[in-house]
């Protein structure tokens, strides 16, 4: 079916749910170079004005990509919760935004709508959200996973302690893990994106990190981020706590990445087979960007915000301990600058909440972006205050193997301690024992003979 809205003596025709809800993103570069965005502001005005008149349940009606041709989008449908969609099937989109702001809409309510929210339904209501609207939300969210700690509980902020070095060297990544753990990060993962997938280097890996893990008996999970089929292969020869996957929301872009929803289930089965973790069994650990899809010329003509949550219901299927928005790597073709990259993280981090997702944001840009350090500081900030499970950490906020922009590990206890934020509850009471920081969250000074200092890689 169209939509319209006429603005003065203009009537803005749109003419599918896939049309409208690229004309009412708010502007970014990848829509424009995909030819989806809309061609001036008013326009854009219009397209939301008329989004908001539409029926929740137009979104169980009408595919943005056709139920017979895409895996997801059958993924969605099959699975959707109508008991959980039921208080609020009767809204427009606009009144589910007004709704999701309103005092009614709890943490406790939100958790139990969750199941009935489709992602198409999610992106199309934080189309018409100011960045505060997108905040307010998602602090009202709280998604709770469990392994070896207990992440996304209101109150605190764990981090991914990303060790990257661009050879694999083993003291150089050891060096990286120490550091980190010493500024109080980790308790998110220990994730290691490797220089190469090869299964032997992967295997080497994971046995330091789970002998550094087991020498000082530290409550997190480590995880090699290599491919899925890598993990799978690995899996009787190294000891695996999380599995990884980046995602994307069409079966088109999955396939890019060599990935189907059947390969997710044996994997994800296989993790929970080995029955490592201690006090839960969340064991995927999703990544996710913007403009994938656009960038594998997978997106069949659905701009790349509603693509991106898409790629949530993907996530929401395995239970994962983490999903990681990987904001501003891909680059400026698809977000240009700041602001956008800003806007972007805002919404994939409330989108993702609302899906019932733990979601985390890696705060990066890349050097050929139009952002820098205070965009991220900005971005920090804001993701702070939201309510983000989690953050990257990175030597000097610099990765030397993947060549982009983060935050470092003195960022995440800049963002603790200006709010008030804590390490996930079992890694915090870690910290004291070692003599990290104090009963307050505090940074303690560490001499040379602390024993983590004593660590040798192999």
């Amino acid at each position: 079916m169209s939509y319209q809205h006429t603005i003065q003596f203009r009537t803005y025709q749109f003419d599918d749910l896939r049309t409208l809800l690229a004309k009412a993103t708010p502007f970014r570069s990848g829509d424009a170079l995909a030819g989806l965005a809309a061609a001036t502001y008013e326009e854009r005005v219009a397209a939301q004005l008329a989004l908001a008149d539409v029926p929740l349940k137009t979104f169980l009606q009408e595919a943005v990509i056709p139920y017979e041709e895409d895996e997801i989008t059958r993924l969605i449908i099959d699975t959707h919760n109508q008991a959980a969609f039921a208080p609020v099937s009767h809204f427009t989109v606009g009144e589910l935004r007004d709704w999701l702001l309103s005092d009614d809409a709890d943490t406790q309510t939100l958790q139990q709508l969750a199941p009935g929210l489709t992602p198409e339904m999610v992106a199309a209501v934080s189309k018409l959200m100011r960045n505060q609207d997108l905040i307010s939300v998602a602090q009202k969210c709280e998604v709770v996973t469990r392994f070896r700690n207990t992440i996304g509980l209101k109150g605190r902020l764990s981090v991914r302690l990303q060790p990257n070095h661009n050879t694999d060297d083993p003291k150089g990544i050891a060096a990286s893990i120490i550091d980190g753990l010493l500024y109080g990060c980790g308790d998110a993962v220990i994730g290691i994106n490797p220089a190469t997938d090869s299964p032997q280097a992967v295997i080497q890996l994971l046995h330091m990190l789970d002998q550094l893990r087991e020498q000082f008996d530290i409550p997190t999970q480590s995880c090699i981020l290599c491919h899925v089929t890598t993990a799978l292969q690995v899996m009787t020869k190294a000891p695996v706590d999380l599995v990884f996957q980046s995602i994307g929301g069409t079966a088109r872009t999955n396939s890019s990445f060599g990935i189907h929803l059947g390969l997710l289930q044996e994997a994800y089965d296989a993790a929970l087979s080995l029955n490592r973790g201690t006090i839960g069994n969340n064991v995927m650990y999703f990544e996710t960007g913007q403009g994938s899809a656009l960038s594998a010329n997978a997106h069949q003509g659905v701009d790349q915000q509603t693509c991106e949550v898409r790629a949530y219901a993907v996530a929401r299927r395995f239970s994962p301990l983490l999903v990681n928005t990987v904001v501003g790597f891909i680059g400026p073709e698809y977000l240009f600058d700041g602001k956008q990259i800003i806007r972007a993280a805002l919404e994939d981090h409330c989108c993702g909440k609302l899906l019932g997702l733990p979601m985390g944001v890696d705060v990066c840009y890349t050097n050929h972006a139009e952002a820098d350090q205070d965009d991220m500081d900005n971005l920090l900030t804001l993701l702070g205050v939201a309510g983000c499970n989690f953050i990257i950490g990175v030597p000097g906020a610099d990765d030397i193997m993947l060549n982009y922009q983060s935050t470092s590990f003195h960022d995440a206890q800049y963002v603790r301690k200006v709010l008030g934020l804590k390490a996930a509850p079992e890694f915090e009471g870690w910290l004291q024992r070692q003599g990290i920081t104090n009963a307050g969250g505090q940074l303690q000074p560490v001499g040379n003979t602390h024993h983590l200092l004593t660590y040798q890689a192999g």
